[in-house]
């Protein structure tokens, strides 16, 4: 089957995704630095970004990743349908009794569970941090079980319920799991095609600054074009040469900071992301794109632990930003690797 990226670059990927998120997730705590438009569209966060390039100084670098650092939810939805695909619409699955095919409530049940299981240890371990550290949460009985049903997203005021904030991404990607069994599977790619179109028009169809559009960016309609484009990638896999993947990933990283400037072009954006991303990583020296494999091999357990870290080390350093954040590089990578080794006996058949 001639893919468009192998497993090396898809872990590569991963990597470069989970690094985005979790420096991103620090940065943006911190006081005076500029704020993302990830759910809504803020002009004032855009002319932030444009003083701090005019007016670069110590901090630009943490002003970029507060603002572009959580593209790596795009990333993330890309690789989960380029997987998908891969894994289940290949030739063995068109097999019915293959250990690759699911039926639809096994499907959903198996990627729950996984989903679950990460969400539950890294939960567990939070509340304990959060009860103990300054800013601690006071959890209604609703916020507890709409965190273990991963149904959390459909609260009225999903940024103001979830706790912590980068968990709302379970519930996300349970949805589009759910869409992707019941009305993409072994479909004709007009029906992926069609769905983004119908989700990205909901969106821009709401205000900029509405909660409407902040609702609809926290589940499935917000992320159906990243996760759209992931599985059109994997059924239409192309080669591309090393000079065309160096033309897209520079022209797409243009793109990126031009469609960010306004409202209707700034919906674009994640496609451009993942764009950059799968030609990116097939640029990088041998070097580099092992050690962002590397760094995919452990991003599911940096994804659920680093609220952990970011929630200890930020209230300390605050005036101390690189300390901070350079404690919190550490510390985040170092306790990926005992999620890991949690998660896997977790996960291990007996």
């Amino acid at each position: 089957m001639n893919i468009l990226l192998n497993r090396t670059e898809c872990a590569a990927l991963r990597g470069l995704a989970i690094i985005g998120i979790f420096l991103h997730n620090y940065c943006h705590w911190l006081g005076g630095i500029v704020r993302e438009n990830e759910y809504q569209f803020h002009q004032r966060n855009v002319d932030g970004l444009q003083y701090a390039l005019n007016h670069p100084d110590l901090y630009l670098p943490v002003h970029l990743l507060s603002f572009f650092g959580h593209y790596g939810v795009p990333l993330f939805l890309f690789l989960s349908a380029y997987g998908l695909v891969l894994k289940y619409e290949s030739s063995p699955a068109l097999i019915q009794g293959s250990r690759y095919y699911d039926g639809a409530w096994t499907f959903i049940r198996r990627h729950f569970t996984k989903l679950w299981l990460m969400m539950f240890v890294g939960f567990a371990a939070f509340i304990l941090i959060d009860t103990i550290t300054p800013g601690a949460r006071h959890y209604e009985v609703s916020d507890i079980l709409g965190q273990l049903t991963m149904l959390n997203n459909f609260n009225v005021r999903p940024d103001k319920d979830i706790w912590p904030g980068p968990y709302w991404f379970f519930g996300l990607m349970i949805q589009l799991y759910i869409v992707y069994r019941l009305l993409l599977y072994r479909r004709h790619w007009g029906w992926t095609l069609a769905l983004m179109v119908v989700c990205t028009a909901i969106q821009m169809a709401c205000a900029p600054e509405g909660e409407a559009l902040n609702r609809w960016r926290y589940n499935c309609v917000g992320g159906m074009l990243p996760f759209g484009f992931g599985l059109l990638c994997a059924r239409m896999p192309m080669q591309l040469s090393k000079g065309y993947c160096w033309l897209f990933a520079v022209v797409s990283l243009m793109l990126i900071y031009s469609q960010s400037m306004s409202y209707y072009s700034w919906f674009f954006v994640p496609v451009m992301v993942c764009a950059f991303g799968f030609t990116f990583v097939k640029v990088l020296p041998s070097w580099l794109l092992k050690g962002l494999a590397w760094m995919g091999g452990i991003s599911a357990a940096l994804f659920v632990c680093h609220p952990v870290t970011r929630k200890i080390i930020i209230s300390h350093y605050r005036g101390d930003i690189y300390a901070g954040l350079l404690l919190y590089i550490i510390g985040s990578i170092a306790l990926a690797w005992l999620f890991r080794e949690v998660m896997n006996r977790i996960n291990r058949k007996p």
